[in-house]
């Protein structure tokens, strides 16, 4: 009998749909379905190019573009005849108000409190990971069982996110230019921005103790480099596009090199979780994903906003949703 298939869709930033996918890989094994991913949205390739096997060295052989002509046996049955469109285009098309709400991934996304779901193909989609509401599963698999989320994370960041090789070489080479200690600086300042004033004062505590660090900065933001740059010594990063209107890089209809700098985006994540400390927000699943990467510990960390209320209620309402 052939296994049943799980097509784990993308939207959204690279943090949110790594994690993302990183859930539906755990649900594939806890429901015996074979997992394929899905990025076709074109945010990092050409619209109708799966960029996910072209960034990554993927054990997946399976190509999605294989079912799109397929339209029953389909779960959740919406998917019907549309197994070649994205998610955006799929709220577009079915909940064109429902954009921004939590709940809305439930309407494209298979039942997750269900493991017996009998079609032969179900679809994943959230934007960010839903852990919590597979927990209960997870803790009654003996697979999963005795192990933590962050040690559940890491196994399948190993095992499906290996970078390709020309990234792992530029990671590689930036990664020789920085002396220890190293303090990895995350700033996301475009269309979601992370406080900048304490980002700036976390690291002057940090230099304060570590004179001599090297800084690896991460952002997308040209004005937020230079800046950086200019109040800062022995600051590093890489050659990359960054927009001058400061408007969002990655998205489906931004006119770049998208592989390529999905590519530059994957060199900084990975350069992070290569520091010695991370300095950074939770609200950017960009640089949780490199924590996990890195096997940070907490002493390790600074989240700028780990105690700001409206982000902590924030994650766990999409957490919980």
């Amino acid at each position: 009998m052939v296994k049943p298939i799980l097509l784990i869709k993308g939207k959204g930033g690279l943090g949110n749909r790594m994690l993302s996918a990183i859930c539906g890989l755990a649900f594939a094994d806890l429901t015996g379905r074979t997992a394929i991913i899905d990025w076709r949205d074109g945010s990092y390739a050409p619209i109708g190019t799966n960029a996910y096997p072209l960034l990554f060295q993927t054990p997946i052989t399976k190509k999605c573009e294989a079912f799109d002509a397929i339209s029953t046996s389909i779960s959740p049955p919406i998917w019907a005849g549309n197994l070649n469109l994205t998610p955006q285009e799929m709220i577009e098309k079915f909940a064109p108000r429902s954009h921004s709400n939590p709940l809305a991934y439930r309407r494209f996304c298979v039942n997750l409190a269900d493991l017996d779901t009998p079609q032969d193909i179900a679809v994943f989609w959230s934007y960010l990971p839903k852990f919590k509401r597979i927990a209960h599963h997870l803790r009654r698999d003996l697979n999963f069982a005795t192990r933590s989320e962050k040690d559940i994370i890491a196994g399948y960041l190993e095992q499906f996110f290996t970078p390709n090789n020309r990234i792992l070489q530029q990671v590689n080479t930036v990664a020789a230019t920085l002396t220890a200690p190293s303090i990895g600086v995350h700033i996301r300042y475009t269309d979601r921005k992370i406080p900048l004033g304490p980002i700036k004062n976390a690291l002057r505590q940090k230099l304060a103790k570590m004179p001599d660090a090297s800084i690896f900065l991460a952002t997308d933001n040209a004005d937020v480099q230079a800046q950086i740059a200019a109040e800062f010594s022995n600051v590093h990063h890489i050659n990359k596009h960054l927009p001058a209107d400061g408007s969002r890089l990655h998205w489906p209809t931004s006119d770049i090199e998208k592989l390529q700098e999905a590519e530059n985006a994957l060199i900084d994540m990975w350069l992070l979780s290569r520091c010695d400390h991370l300095i950074y927000s939770r609200h950017s699943t960009f640089s949780v994903t490199a924590s996990y990467l890195g096997n940070m510990s907490r002493a390790q960390l600074h989240d700028v906003d780990r105690y700001s209320p409206t982000v902590i209620a924030k994650r766990w309402i999409q957490a919980y949703a």
